[in-house]
């Protein structure tokens, strides 16, 4: 069994790779996944449930990633998960800014912030809610919306985001051809609102 390591000097790893953003506002930059094994937050239709288990987790020093990410050559690179923040990410997120990477971090905000970023992008659940002080400090809302009542749910998240957060709705990729219709309706008649898509799944890339 993996332990969590409470200094963040080391991290459970459940795949690292170099591709495209492919959703949300920096949709089409180059970026460096780093992604985290682990999540109590369990969407029924995530994507990555091979992320969940951390006890298949690769456990990494965190200047070894940092060293891996920089290979690359991408300039920016995503902590996602998973549950990126159930872990310290701070000792990782200065280890990523000695090499003057841009981070960013996926989250569904339900843990407390740990670590400095570039951009951060709360995409909430309604069935594990996020935390205030993290919806504060968003530079992103993304809602997945899987359902007409997830419009409700959206709005109530974008009126704890500071005013300067960008506003994204994504169709939940299985019901896409019910919901995304319902979004673009939604989206022409509330304009502070952008649409979001999966543009890898369309590409069928990473």
């Amino acid at each position: 069994m993996v332990e969590v390591d409470l200094s963040g000097l080391t991290l459970p790893i459940c795949e690292e790779f170099y591709s495209i953003q492919g959703e949300g506002v920096n949709a089409g930059n180059a970026a460096y996944f780093i992604r985290l094994a682990g999540c109590d937050v369990n969407c029924k239709w995530c994507d990555t449930k091979q992320s969940w288990n951390v006890d298949n987790a690769t456990v990494c020093n965190v200047e070894d990633i940092a060293k891996r990410a920089l290979s690359s050559s991408a300039q920016n690179v995503v902590i996602t998960g998973g549950e990126p923040l159930m872990y310290n990410l701070e000792p990782l997120c200065q280890q990523l800014e000695r090499y003057c990477l841009s981070v960013w971090l996926e989250t569904s905000g339900t843990h407390y912030l740990s670590g400095s970023f570039d951009w951060i992008c709360v995409s909430p659940k309604s069935f594990k809610l996020p935390l205030d002080e993290v919806l504060e400090q968003a530079h992103e809302l993304k809602v997945v919306i899987s359902s007409p009542e997830d419009f409700d749910f959206a709005q109530q998240c974008a009126s704890k985001v500071a005013a300067e957060c960008v506003l994204t709705m994504q169709p939940e990729w299985s019901a896409r051809e019910t919901v995304a219709p319902l979004i673009l309706d939604y989206v022409l008649k509330h304009p502070i609102w952008k649409m979001s898509v999966q543009m890898h799944k369309y590409l069928n890339f990473k």
